[in-house]
């Protein structure tokens, strides 16, 4: 439905449904090209609003990760000259554009349906660099409630701070948009859990693309290589696979996630599926000391799925 936003709401038969609110997408300029989302490239060839990317002498526009070589002349987000061998980026890190999504070739028939559609799966996920595996499901909708509230993501270029690189905590992605507290809104989603019956719920899953080596180097390669990923969470909100069960959440048999022409070093492969008990016996730590930060409000089960966790991980 959408990687940012989508509206749901129950429909006759029990189950969730949801629309994409959104009339376009806003994207982020670097890094996309031909090679890693030919559809973002489709969709912003025409109506589209480019916003701190580098101008090219003949008025096109240019960032860095595009699939064109940098050109010997630009005009540079800040508007100076800017050449290959200027020390700053031409395009600012968090550069964007601003598109329809009615221009997206692969845009689904019935995106403007106001009945939306069915949700068998919900995702949450943060940007970070260690720790966090691949994906792994949630136990059920409480323990997947967890999930959303635990995310963290590594601060980047999107975010006004002097920070950047170090682990902000966001439940959910929803820190900049929830318009009461926080522990409130966490209540909600389990509240939310309690209006139907557990056979109709979405099952929710964690990802996290962004794992890095000791070298800095991207371990997955993410963009349309994340629906090897969407295939299995299908696969397992139909039932046809098995996965094992971990104490942070149910994760996929290797030979269970279809890596067909993907050639990743075997050492890549173990660091993102795999669960580092040294790693969590931090992270849980840092989980708990954010629970406590939001006071008396916070859901007693969210602090139970803690301690479920911390029994888990000493079994």
């Amino acid at each position: 439905i959408g990687d940012d936003i989508a509206w749901m709401r129950f429909g006759e038969d029990g189950r969730l449904y949801a629309i994409n609110a959104e009339a376009g997408f806003f994207g982020v300029a670097p890094g996309t090209s031909y090679a890693a989302n030919p559809n973002a490239m489709a969709t912003i060839q025409s109506d589209t609003i480019f916003t701190n990317v580098a101008l090219t002498d003949d008025g096109d526009v240019w960032w860095e990760g595009s699939d064109q070589p940098a050109p010997p002349h630009l005009v540079d987000w800040q508007g100076r000259d800017w050449t290959p061998e200027s020390s700053e980026k031409a395009a600012h890190p968090n550069a964007r554009f601003t598109t329809p999504a009615k221009n997206c070739p692969s845009i689904a028939p019935n995106w403007e349906d106001p009945q939306g559609v069915p949700i068998d799966a919900i995702l949450v996920g943060g940007r970070r660099p260690t720790t966090i595996p691949l994906v792994y499901e949630s136990f059920d909708w409480e323990h997947g409630v967890f999930l959303g509230a635990i995310m963290g993501s590594e601060i980047t270029a999107a975010v006004i701070s002097d920070k950047i690189g170090q682990v902000r905590r966001d439940p959910f992605a929803m820190t900049p948009f929830i318009g009461y507290h926080v522990a409130d809104y966490l209540q909600h989603w389990l509240e939310t859990g309690k209006r139907t019956s557990a056979d109709k719920l979405p099952r929710i899953f964690a990802v996290n693309w962004f794992r890095r080596g000791e070298d800095g180097h991207f371990l997955w390669p993410g963009f349309g290589e994340n629906s090897r990923v969407l295939k299995w969470v299908a696969q397992r909100c139909q039932g046809t696979l098995e996965a094992r069960e971990t104490p942070i959440g149910y994760m996929p048999y290797l030979e269970d996630l279809d890596l067909t022409g993907l050639e990743l070093p075997a050492g890549d492969l173990e660091a993102i599926t795999t669960l580092d008990r040294q790693e969590w016996a931090l992270e849980l730590d840092a989980i708990e000391a954010h629970f406590e930060s939001y006071g008396p409000k916070m859901p007693p089960v969210l602090f139970e799925q803690l301690a479920r966790v911390r029994a888990k991980m000493k079994d």
